[in-house]
């Protein structure tokens, strides 16, 4: 079968993803991961697969020479240039940014990336209350991240009364995902995904009921506004099956993030990607951040050193809004460098629930394929 009969295909099984006047052919989004993990690499292949790429902004500058000691002006400069690089590589495609709302100077990190020309901007680690001010007048769409009924409610009513406004597009992002965790402890434990195989263990049914509300909710609100506003899933969503699982739960498109991590594309340096290559289930484990969320990590030498006590602090790099150095058990910004740079034995190595299912590096185009066929 030729790419366009395969293509065919694939567009037959699969509706295009539809957020406002953008269009991706496939309804597969890219999901962002920091630090330097998704940039425009990772993001501009995806893109120019049908999907929609996403940089993060976490620590984006990194790799900018004076990033130790001016690292927003790094970080800054880094939007523009790492958005350019993946247009280069779209072929036309939709790009944006997942931009955490815990980062320091948000407002200033959202108004530089819808100033390059963001497609899209996700924004999750926290409600982003303020984000329709920030994009005002402008074509760039707006999506929060929520994991719960609670959550979106909080969102879709604060934007429906402070703007007069619903969201473009609503992500929600479930317990088996990777990075931070939009779920306290406790609710981690009721769901059963806090220990390893949690894959196995998590109460899916009970989660899924939790997914339909948050598409009932939407449609309320894009009722109201007289538009159409797609819910997308993430999540442990690992190959077709999963796809299809969450289309029959309603969902639009879903976000996959863990498998692109093991592509020749994403920007990953090879010692993370090995990382997750060896990775065994019960190496996959739940972890406190200095974010103050949960996150989900591959247990290592690093891990391992922290649980004998904290790592002080030795540089800051003011990367989030609410961080005290002296209290921290260890820098994040540090942390996920190190994994950026290939120091894996001093590094966060962020993963979803099912990274120890990659048995080889891929193609993107071979994890699109993957996804939407099967």
């Amino acid at each position: 079968m030729n790419i366009g009969d395969r293509m065919s295909t694939i567009l037959s099984q699969l509706k295009p993803l539809k957020i406002g006047d953008l269009t991706a052919k496939l309804p597969i989004i890219q999901g962002g991961m920091g630090v330097g993990i998704s940039l425009s690499s990772l993001a501009g292949a995806v893109a120019g697969a049908g999907g929609i790429g996403i940089i993060s902004t976490a620590q984006i500058g990194f790799r900018e020479p004076d990033f130790a000691e001016h690292p927003q002006e790094a970080n800054l400069r880094a939007i523009g240039s790492e958005l350019q690089k993946a247009r280069a590589i779209a072929k036309g495609g939709i790009v944006g940014f997942n931009i955490m709302v815990a980062t320091k100077n948000y407002a200033e990190y959202v108004k530089t990336a819808v100033k390059a020309g963001a497609d899209l901007i996700i924004s999750g680690a926290g409600l982003p209350v303020s984000l329709p001010e920030y994009v005002k007048g402008t074509a760039t769409k707006i999506a929060p991240i929520v994991s719960s009924v609670k959550a979106a409610t909080v969102i879709c009513r604060m934007w429906d009364r402070k703007y007069q406004t619903a969201p473009d597009l609503v992500v929600v992002e479930g317990p088996l995902a990777g990075g931070h965790l939009g779920f306290d402890r406790e609710k981690l434990t009721e769901l059963e995904v806090d220990m390893p195989h949690a894959a196995e263990t998590f109460h899916q049914a009970e989660y899924d009921e939790e997914v339909r509300g948050i598409i009932a909710l939407v449609k309320k609100y894009a009722q109201k506004y007289g538009k159409s506003i797609p819910v997308v899933t993430a999540g442990g969503i690992y190959d077709h099956a999963d796809v299809m699982h969450q289309m029959e739960l309603g969902a639009d498109g879903v976000q996959v993030a863990t498998r692109f991590v093991t592509t020749e594309e994403c920007d990953a340096p090879m010692a993370y990607k090995q990382a997750y290559l060896d990775a065994k289930e019960e190496d996959i484990v739940i972890v406190k951040s200095p974010v103050g969320m949960p996150g989900r990590a591959i247990k290592n030498a690093f891990l391992k050193e922290l649980e004998k006590g904290r790592q002080a602090v030795t540089h800051c790099y003011q990367c989030l809004e609410h961080c005290d150095p002296a209290k921290i058990p260890y820098c994040i910004t540090q942390a996920l460098v190190n994994a950026a740079r290939g120091d894996e034995d001093h590094a966060l190595i962020f993963c979803g629930g099912n990274a120890w299912r990659a048995e080889k590096i891929e193609t993107v185009e071979g994890v699109m394929r993957a996804l939407c066929e099967g």
